[in-house]
């Protein structure tokens, strides 16, 4: 279920009562530190390339279950059996509607590992807001909801979230690409933090991301440094630019923390943003505010937007707002090349729509 921008509207209205309800447990601190992203011994997890040469498959929103995930995901598996996926990229709403009960819960299992069978890979997790509901699917006002994720991580060869954000090294030694994966649905959620100073935009959780990213990326020796969340910076889409998301008048909703983050800590550090949310794919051109840094959106693999663009019009290369799909990033030490399959629902093949060393 998704809301209008009307309906978006009401809730916000009724925001700060629904969030007085909630009992303080549900907007209690979780896990902030970034993890140590090696696999341990014996954990069975998938490893990580050690290629200098990477293809990585990138998704987003696809945690439905429904047959437009199992076609997504059938066409991906056609795409490897001839030219294999390094690792993938999956940038949150891992799990619709509502997100996950606990790590145990049956929808990991219905909406990630059944459907993606044999793909059988690192799978790099971002957390979106429909991971983190609290009382209306993607409401991103339950944040400890996403720490179940998290949790889920030694249960599966495949999931890897070790924490709520953290980075990826590939490969380990003398790195190719630094994956940031980040968490910014504190400083986009509909429902506020407002029981919590520990979610707020300049609170502790947020504050030490900011530490944190500044830190890793001032640190990377990798020749590419791509960034990874669930909400855009700049989108074409139905929820549109952060800090205007949804025609939302007000922070967090609107995303402006989301937006002040992104421009004071990723913008013209990193070569790419990669984000979800949406349910489209975009290449976009980079701005004179972006530094440099290119925003891609791939959030296709489980639902569309129905065709439906906002009136936000960023320059792109490529976008798509009727279709289910992935994309495909391959990267060496001296190139990064990107391609974006378009999926029929109903033969579960794909379509190469855009391809372009960028």
């Amino acid at each position: 279920m998704e809301f209008n921008q009307i309906d978006r509207r009401r809730f916000l209205a009724g925001a700060a009562a629904a969030g007085a309800a909630l009992p303080l447990a549900a907007m209690a601190p979780g896990i902030a530190a970034a993890a140590d992203t090696k696999p341990a011994a014996g954990t069975g997890k998938f490893p990580f390339p050690t290629d200098t040469n990477l293809r990585v498959l990138i998704t987003g929103d696809a945690g439905t279950g429904t047959k437009a995930q199992w076609a997504v995901a059938d066409a991906i598996r056609d795409l490897h059996s001839r030219e294999p996926f390094s690792m993938a990229l999956g940038l949150g709403d891992n799990i619709y509607e509502m997100g996950p009960t606990n790590e145990n819960d049956t929808q990991f299992a219905a909406k990630f590992e059944d459907p993606n069978h044999d793909l059988d890979f690192p799978w790099v997790m971002a957390l979106g807001n429909h991971d983190n509901s609290a009382i209306f699917p993607g409401d991103g006002g339950w944040l400890l909801r996403g720490d179940e994720e998290v949790d889920y991580h030694p249960l599966s060869r495949r999931w890897w979230m070790p924490s709520r954000y953290y980075s990826v090294r590939i490969p380990e030694k003398n790195p190719v690409v630094e994956f940031f994966v980040l968490d910014m649905n504190p400083v986009a959620a509909m429902l506020p933090p407002i029981l919590a100073p520990y979610w707020a935009a300049d609170g502790q959780f947020m504050n030490e991301q900011r530490a944190w990213l500044d830190a890793a990326i001032a640190a990377s020796p990798a020749k590419w440094k791509i960034a990874c969340a669930h909400h855009p910076y700049l989108s074409n889409g139905s929820h549109g630019n952060a800090g205007k998301y949804d025609g939302m008048p007000v922070p967090p909703a609107n995303g402006a923390d989301a937006k002040k983050f992104y421009e004071e800590h990723v913008l013209g550090r990193c070569q790419f943003l990669l984000a979800g949310h949406d349910h489209s794919l975009q290449v976009l051109e980079p701005t004179v505010e972006s530094k440099g840094t290119r925003q891609i959106v791939s959030g296709a693999a489980g639902k569309t937007s129905s065709g439906k663009a906002s009136s936000t019009t960023n320059k792109s290369l490529f976008e798509n707002f009727a279709d289910v799909g992935f994309m495909v990033m391959d990267l060496s030490p001296t190139a990064a090349t990107l391609r974006v399959y378009t999926v029929d629902i109903t033969t579960s093949k794909a379509k190469e729509v855009f391809n372009r060393r960028l």
